[in-house]
């Protein structure tokens, strides 16, 4: 059942979501051909999950618990739905680097660091001693850096970084803090390879904007010397579940990313299993966010994550974060990755973050 009014969505949007449905729907069909996947009755799976977010949508969190969410699947219905996932986001990326594959003279290299795989990403002129540390997304329970490479290296070509992309582990096979941990090491190898802090960047989108914030509030804690600056594309701030605002469910109309395949319901109780959510390490917009870097965080206006967004600027503000809000009206969840080269304001958002990042570093030499 859809969730999202196209009504309320451009016309560039809708193509773009009528030809990523149309993408997933092959990729479906595909999954679907191989015997280990045939174990789990699809349709039913399916139907269950889109009823059950349809009733948590509307009724605006009061008709579902989180124990509901939690008890919804099975963990092999959750394995079966990530590896759903995962396929359709691969084959997304086959057809994008069939369509248009990436530059000779960008470098790609696969490297372990501190036994968690990360890939460098390096465009011609990349600085040697500058790199943006970027955590994908995916909610928790899919994504690679292949996934969000063509974004990666845009970024990596606006700002003239070297970017070191994560493959952190992902539930439901690794919950909380698997991923945290994985993401706060390849932070301290940085430091311990000779990198300065004054000289690294950290950031992600949606999910790997979480592990943005929680990466801070961890390495902070620990009182490691923080990274120049952040950088949070419409990231999960609270996964309590309990005290969202209303525009949280509202903005589902306008968000068919998030909205329109029960991916929230699905990933959140994933993740925790059985964690307190109420624990600032997992609900960060809960934490105290002072001795923070500068903070950038982007969003749409009409997206699920924007109540959030809000909220933690607020909350940043308040404990004394340098912090920036940008907002782009009429584009959805992760419009930077999925409207790269089709949507502009994918293209003003790099450009944005390029001037936050050069506007650090500039700021930074003259000390």
């Amino acid at each position: 059942m859809s969730i999202s009014n196209k009504s309320k969505l451009t016309p560039q949007v809708n193509a773009l979501m009528e030809n990523f449905q149309k993408l997933q729907m092959q990729a479906i069909s595909e999954f679907l051909k191989i015997k280990e996947n045939q174990e789990i009755n699809f349709l039913d799976l399916w139907n269950k999950m889109m009823d059950a977010n349809a009733r948590w949508v509307k009724s605006k969190g009061k008709d579902l618990t989180f124990s509901d969410l939690y008890n919804l699947t099975t963990h092999e219905e959750r394995l079966f739905l990530s590896r759903l996932l995962q396929f359709i986001f691969d084959t997304m990326s086959d057809q994008q680097e069939s369509e248009a594959p990436l530059p000779e003279d960008i470098k790609i290299e696969q490297v372990k660091v501190n036994g968690v795989p990360a890939e460098w990403q390096i465009v011609p002129g990349a600085s040697e001693d500058r790199v943006l540390l970027y955590f994908h997304g995916g909610g928790m329970v899919v994504g690679s850096p292949r996934n969000s490479r063509y974004f990666t290296v845009a970024l990596g070509q606006a700002t003239k970084m070297r970017v070191l992309s994560v493959d952190y582990r992902l539930a439901p096979e690794h919950p909380h803090p698997a991923g945290q941990e994985d993401c706060v090491k390849t932070y301290n190898w940085l430091l311990s390879s000779g990198i300065k802090p004054k000289n690294i960047i950290i950031g992600g989108l949606s999910a790997g904007g979480y592990f943005t914030l929680t990466t801070l509030l961890r390495i902070r804690n620990e009182r490691t010397p923080l990274p120049l600056g952040a950088i949070c594309i419409s990231p999960g701030t609270d996964l309590r579940l309990d005290d969202i605002n209303d525009s949280f469910y509202e903005n589902a109309e306008t968000d068919p990313i998030l909205a329109d395949g029960g991916l929230l319901l699905f990933c959140i109780p994933a993740y925790l299993a059985g964690k307190d959510p109420h624990d600032p390490l997992i609900s960060p917009v809960t934490a105290d966010l002072k001795g923070f870097p500068p903070l950038l965080i982007q969003a749409s206006s009409c997206e699920m994550l924007y109540s959030g967004c809000k909220s933690l600027a607020n909350k940043a503000k308040d404990d004394g974060v340098d912090v920036t809000l940008e907002t782009w009206d009429d584009v959805p969840h992760g419009f930077h990755v999925f409207g790269l080269n089709i949507l502009p304001e994918a293209e003003d958002a790099i450009n944005h973050i390029k001037d936050f990042i050069h506007k650090l570093f500039k700021e930074q030499e003259a000390i």
